[in-house]
């Protein structure tokens, strides 16, 4: 089995987020970035586990410059067997989908990856888009996967509950929580990363279809305010003049 699993990486959730060029822009000036939690516990290990039960291999695809090596190498790390990353920038969803279509088309994937969404942008576009390009059928919010032969069962999370359904390889899924557990790498994956092959293609110029207008950050958080317990009539007053729902 042929694995193309899509990483990308995102900022780590501890990091302080800041904004420049009149908020349209962010800077990632002292910013620790991580391999998205999405593509790498969920769709990356999933991958892994595919290939351990019945064999093939697994090649993670990154849209990006030379800044996102260490985020790549960690994936290697983790156990992907090769690496692909498509020298360009772009943080529009229809032109990266594009791009690793277009790598794709014509390399043979029984499967592709994504996780379900990225925790920077949260747009959940790009794995349909790449299966739009590459008009494969596309599993979203995918929760479990299991391959026989050619045929993949899916459970998929949906309003209310979930739903299971079947459909023929190649195919193209996004990956949620439930899928897989996270993997930590260790010290001979560490090592064995480096001499990986990390291959760098150039882009094949996809155009943006969007750009950032500008950013804000969110609210800051107002302070707590404690009510005793016996001083129910505060408490609904509250409730009912203050309280917002999110």
């Amino acid at each position: 089995m042929k694995i193309l699993v899509c990483i990308s990486k995102a900022p780590d959730t501890t990091s302080k987020i800041a904004f420049t060029e009149g908020n349209s822009k962010f800077n990632e000036a002292g910013v620790q970035f991580i391999v998205n939690p999405y593509d790498e516990w969920y769709a990356l290990v999933r991958g892994l586990e595919l290939k351990e039960q019945l064999g093939g291999t697994v090649t993670t695809i990154t849209v990006g410059g030379a800044e996102n090596d260490s985020i790549i190498r960690k994936g290697l790390a983790i156990g992907a067997d090769d690496a692909v990353r498509i020298d360009g920038q772009s943080a529009d969803a229809f032109a990266i989908a594009k791009e690793i279509s277009n790598f794709a088309t014509d390399e043979g994937f029984d499967l592709i990856l994504c996780g379900k969404e990225t925790i920077n942008y949260n747009g959940a576009q790009v794995p349909g888009l790449i299966a739009e390009f590459l008009d494969l059928p596309f599993a979203s919010q995918a929760t479990k996967l299991e391959v026989n032969g050619t045929t993949a069962t899916v459970e998929c999370d949906v309003q209310g509950g979930s739903q299971v359904l079947e459909a023929n390889l190649p195919l193209v899924l996004s990956a949620a929580k439930g899928m897989a557990e996270q993997r930590i790498p260790n010290m001979r994956g560490i090592m064995a990363a480096r001499t990986k092959k990390l291959e760098v293609v150039p882009s094949s110029g996809a155009a943006n279809n969007s750009e950032v207008v500008g950013y804000s950050l969110p609210p800051a958080k107002s302070e707590c305010k404690y009510v005793d317990a016996d001083n129910a009539e505060e408490l609904i007053n509250l409730l009912r003049n203050e309280a917002k729902v999110i």
